[in-house]
């Protein structure tokens, strides 16, 4: 069976469950580990080094014009004579949609099984996993996978109960310029690593999020993840923030408590990286419980530790 994958999260999953060998295509965005394999579909974000206001600027004229960011390698396509491809329908900036897709697969000579996979929150990210396993008729080794993911947010769970830790008053910010907050499945990660964010929009779309309601709020703890962005990325342009009148004035600048992480702990939807994302912040809301593993110091770290003026 052969599978091309247009999501870089089921790439990720395939993975993580030991599934590559069905791989036969990905996206340029997939993870490094699948690069040896055909880029099916491209972006005009690709190889480019925007600003997050001339990414947002790009897409809000394409999305005008309905233009996609997205296009397809037809003929690669073509070769491959794939079985499945996986997609997805949640965001038009960070994935090709279905509706792409769909125009791209009607010119194949032989039609694949299109299975998007498009969660909402946490949960379905977990049945999106299963899904990937079911489709391939490898239930046991999603279901294996699964387990072992849920054993590690039910650990974190029972010791934030042993340890009677209190809730964070949190806010996770998916962009910069314009702000977003967080949604879809985010804001029950913040949940299961012992925080709440009350400017976020769970299972639903992050949206744009004006900069007096987040002063208002005034989060204990502000971690910023743009979505696509590294936290080395994110530095870059960490100046919009931290030139803001107000920005000292946060608890969360006052007490030293603002991350900067990975994006791919929180906006890429698969398992295994966004239980890795639960992980981290349960290290950032309560350090005096949880300590990150050498893997896990690679993927955020506290603005405050870093050398940097005028924070």
């Amino acid at each position: 069976m052969k599978v091309v994958s247009f999501l870089p999260a089921a790439t990720q999953m395939m993975y993580e469950m030991g599934l590559e060998s069905y791989l036969h295509g990905i996206t340029f965005e997939c993870p490094t580990v699948a690069h040896s394999l055909p880029k099916i579909v491209r972006c005009i974000f690709e190889g480019k080094n925007y600003s997050s206001a001339e990414i947002d600027q790009i897409f809000s004229s394409y999305k005008r014009q309905g233009k996609s960011l997205y296009w397809v390698e037809q003929e690669l396509l073509e070769q491959i004579e794939a079985d499945i491809i996986f997609t997805q329908d949640i965001c038009e900036v960070c994935n090709i949609d279905t509706e792409c897709t769909s125009a791209a697969v009607a010119k194949l000579s032989k039609q694949p099984q299109l299975v998007p996979l498009s969660p909402n929150n946490l949960n379905d990210v977990f049945d999106a996993a299963y899904t990937i396993g079911k489709v391939l008729g490898e239930e046991t080794k999603a279901l294996n996978y699964l387990a072992s993911q849920k054993a590690i947010i039910d650990d974190i769970l029972q010791q934030l109960r042993v340890h009677g830790a209190p809730l964070k008053r949190v806010m996770l910010m998916e962009w910069i310029e314009p702000i977003y907050n967080c949604g879809h499945w985010i804001p029950f990660q913040i949940a299961q690593a012992g925080g709440v964010d009350m400017l976020s929009n769970p299972a639903g779309d992050s949206i744009v999020t004006d900069w007096q309601k987040i002063v208002k709020y005034d989060p204990e703890i502000l971690v910023i993840a743009p979505c696509g962005f590294s936290k080395e990325r994110t530095l870059e342009e960490l100046f919009l923030l931290t030139e803001k009148p107000e920005w000292k004035q946060l608890l969360a600048v006052r007490n030293k408590q603002v991350f900067v992480a990975d994006f791919d702990m929180f906006t890429q939807p698969s398992v295994g990286t966004l239980v890795q994302g639960i992980q981290a912040l349960s290290c950032m809301f309560h350090p005096e419980i949880f300590k990150p593993n050498q893997a896990l110091q690679q993927r955020f770290f506290n603005l405050f530790e870093q050398s940097l003026v005028g924070v």
